[in-house]
């Protein structure tokens, strides 16, 4: 990620400006590599992010929402004990060093003022946030080490904390124009160019290595010059949040605006880095965080979705094969009408078929080791056979197909789940269906079902979304008024959608936007325009029996809509 030592400084700055003076008020750890603390600044709210996990440490204020576990993690807990009610003195970054310090003022157990510090450590796969007291120490930090590395940064509580060691290349910002031009000099110009920065300089990310060799067209005569002027430029601090976007989606950011891309992307100004790092990060993150909490429940979904799909398949093998049954009671029918012409121990019977057309004359085998009377009762009881098997054959499928789709839906349902509430709902659901098994190791879910999801168009017109296949149906057969309008993906599995109408004809602007949040809460999310239909509440019912989220309706209409994650998010009740 480009998230460089100097793109940092940027962030730096802007913490520095916005957090000095701010009292830590509250301190949450919604994932394991994950500390939000909120702040008060001057009367105003600040939440601010450390993130430390692989391929996504960063710090910066955010605004978005993050669900906390139900018991606080222990490093939380410390930084509770230690942090909460102190004040932040000052935002600084060791020079060319992807971590950010922040000195803090807090008082200890007997009440006596202490200055301790938090470093937050970016720096790949041994990122970290370490809680330092005034003598230099480890208080404690998020992820311990006590193996590997240096024998100098075992990052343990009780030991002293020292700075990462360097990488052994200087940092092009610290460096004078001759300096720069003397190194340019020595470079070998067989070897591309963003490959020589990367390999010579620490504190820049492959993207700006990229971006400087892409400005100079690749020639090291033109290179001195643009990085005399680039670190000139930084030192000023000529530093602005830039976006990379490609069909509206993040794909890169920058402390400058990047030429590389050309038409292929277009480069956005943003407002600040807090806010590009948040736009950026949020999105993936909640897929990644949304990846890993529904992991094991979609995988036994999945087992359970793909061995229903093998069973019904040879059901229907096995139903195809019943297709000829007519010809066996024909078959036994002739033998019993050619009896006379049989003798035991033939192995054929030639006669006329009185069946077909013309009586045209065929042979029938025999088995010579039967008489003719149990010849034709052997075939009269495979037809009896085959006939019976149809008949349960296809109470079989459609029972088996209805379960197909209920696997569907609740799969669907998964992948637009949005916290572990919504997954703890659909397990409780598949439950009580007799379709998962409670383990005993796990403890008893006593929490309370969650209620639908409510959003509010822009006519003020409330818009409920069922999270579950249950909720689905309480929200449709019982919360519903008659005049409301329901709403659901045309021949897409998603989510029921209620459009609350007071008794009133629905606008036209929010059932457009009720269609959008439908799509958005569909398995078409993304896909492009996919059709909604809609029809009120009286036309809809669930048939007897019927798996839960099973409903049918008639007299609809069908708009087109595409999904529109801003609007939805724009809609949403907080």
């Amino acid at each position: 990620m480009p998230l460089d030592a100097i793109c940092l400084s940027g962030v730096t700055r802007e913490l520095k400006e916005k957090l000095t003076g701010a009292k830590i008020d509250r301190i949450q750890q919604p994932e394991r590599d994950m500390v939000l603390f909120t702040l008060r600044s001057s009367g105003e709210t600040l939440r601010l992010l450390c993130a430390v996990g692989t391929g996504n440490a960063r710090v910066h204020l955010t605004q978005a929402s993050f669900e906390n576990p139900a018991e606080p993690p222990m490093f939380c807990m410390l930084l509770r004990k230690h942090l909460l009610g102190a004040r932040i003195t000052g935002v600084t970054q060791p020079e060319g060093e992807r971590m950010l310090v922040f000195s803090l003022d807090t008082r200890d157990e007997l009440g006596i003022e202490a200055q301790k510090k938090l470093v937050a450590e970016l720096i790949g796969r041994s990122a970290n946030l370490i809680l330092v007291d005034a003598e230099g120490r480890i208080i404690d930090c998020l992820r311990r080490m006590d193996f590997g590395g240096s024998l100098e940064r075992r990052m343990l509580p009780g030991m002293l904390y020292r700075l990462p060691p360097g990488q052994g290349k200087p940092f092009p910002v610290s460096l004078s124009a001759d300096q720069i031009e003397d190194m340019v000099s020595r470079a070998d110009p067989s070897k591309p160019i963003e490959k020589w920065l990367l390999d010579s300089f620490s504190g820049l990310s492959p993207l700006v290595c990229r971006e400087l060799a892409f400005r100079c067209g690749g020639d090291y005569t033109l290179l001195a010059p643009l990085l005399n002027a680039f670190t000139e430029s930084v030192r000023a601090g000529e530093l602005a949040p830039w976006m990379v976007c490609k069909e509206e989606k993040p794909l890169d950011y920058s402390f400058m605006a990047l030429r590389q891309y050309g038409e292929a992307a277009i480069c956005v100004r943003q407002t600040s880095f807090s806010e590009m790092l948040d736009r950026f990060y949020s999105g993936r993150d909640w897929l990644e965080q949304q990846r890993r909490r529904a992991q094991t429940l979609n995988k036994s979904v999945r087992l359970l979705r793909d061995r229903q799909a093998r069973k019904l398949a040879l059901q229907q093998e096995e139903l195809k094969r019943t297709e000829d049954r007519e010809s066996l009671r024909k078959t036994a029918e002739l033998i019993t009408a050619n009896l006379y012409r049989i003798r035991k121990g033939d192995t054929t019977l030639s006669c006329e078929d009185y069946y077909a057309e013309g009586c045209p004359e065929i042979e029938i085998p025999l088995d010579p080791l039967k008489s003719p009377q149990q010849n034709a009762a052997k075939l009269f009881r495979e037809y009896a056979r085959q006939k019976a098997a149809r008949e349960h054959l296809t109470r079989l499928i459609a029972d088996g197909e209805a379960h197909l789709d209920y696997l569907n839906s609740v799969l669907a349902l998964i992948a637009s789940a949005e916290s572990e509430k919504d997954l703890a709902d659909l397990r409780r659901e598949l439950i009580a269906g007799g379709i998962l098994k409670e383990k005993g190791s796990r403890k008893p879910d006593r929490s309370k079902p969650q209620a639908p999801l409510r959003f509010m168009t822009d006519d003020g017109l409330e818009v409920l979304v069922g999270r579950s296949n249950l909720q689905n149906d309480e929200l449709t057969t019982r919360q519903a008024r008659r005049t409301d309008l329901w709403l659901h993906t045309q021949k897409i599995h998603g989510s029921h959608v209620l459009l609350r109408c007071e008794g009133q004809e629905a606008p036209p602007g929010s059932i457009e936007q009720a269609a959008v949040i439908a799509a958005h809460f569909s398995q078409g999310r993304g896909a492009g325009k996919i059709p909604v239909d809609y029809t009120m509440v009286k036309n809809v019912r669930k048939p007897a029996g019927s798996l839960p989220g099973k409903v049918i309706y008639t007299e609809y209409r069908t708009l087109l809509v595409q999904s529109d994650e801003e609007l939805v998010k724009r809609l949403r009740c907080k």
